[in-house]
């Protein structure tokens, strides 16, 4: 008998956008930083900021999937998916899998790190952070030694994450399409009611934590270009 398959929608438009707005942004950090354009590897620090800052609100005021409580598991719940996946081998999920989930939180924990590290770093001629001033010279130099090397275990993760990604592909888990249109096919029995917050919420976030981070960090670098 035919398998019945549905139509399920997954991600919200906001959760989607920062997937890619992020990956966009780090590799224009990661371009900038090289190039040695610290104007704006500033700016787009600055971006992906607000970014951050709508999706650390959005898992918790957002839709269903986007929610930490939807993806962040206990570690028995992990324990239990690995083993049921040895066993059965990967299967589609309606949002982060119990794995992916603990993903998500590493690379948004790395982010986070990163941002705040820069805030203090200096490149040592032309360029620093808007708090180097609060701290001494060393404490300086060592919190910019950590910006450099979080940002290699960043790409590292960021790595595994796309290697995770095309396993799942080679399985038929249509994962990276679903993050591209918000819906991903699933056997019917899969099929749940989710709740999608509204657009306009995170807008509205993003506009409040944009006019913020604009003005005071911005605007200062945006004058000097």
């Amino acid at each position: 008998m035919a398998q019945n398959i549905v139509k399920v929608k997954i991600w919200d438009i906001p959760t989607r956008l920062f997937h890619w707005g992020m990956l966009c942004l780090l590799g224009g950090l990661w371009w900038t930083a090289d190039s040695g354009e610290m104007e704006w590897h500033q700016l787009l620090a600055y971006s992906l900021m607000i970014l951050l800052g709508m999706r650390l609100l959005w898992g918790f005021i957002g839709s269903d999937t986007a929610k930490f409580s939807h993806f962040v598991h206990s570690p028995k719940t992990v324990f239990n998916y690995l083993k049921k996946t040895k066993q059965h081998g990967i299967s589609a999920s309606i949002g982060h899998n119990p794995i992916g989930g603990y993903m998500v939180v590493a690379l948004i924990s790395l982010m986070c790190l990163q941002l705040f590290t820069g805030l203090f770093a200096t490149d040592e001629i032309f360029t620093e952070g808007p708090l180097y001033s609060t701290v001494s010279g060393d404490t300086s130099l060592w919190l910019t030694w950590l910006h450099k090397k979080n940002f290699d275990l960043i790409l590292v993760l960021a790595a595994i994450h796309v290697l995770a990604v095309g396993v799942h592909m080679l399985k038929g888990d249509k994962i990276l399409a679903a993050m591209f249109s918000g819906y991903k096919r699933l056997p019917g029995e899969q099929e749940q009611t989710l709740a999608f917050a509204s657009v306009l919420k995170a807008f509205a976030i993003v506009m409040v934590i944009g006019a913020l981070v604009v003005n005071y960090l911005m605007l200062p670098i945006i004058q000097m270009l």
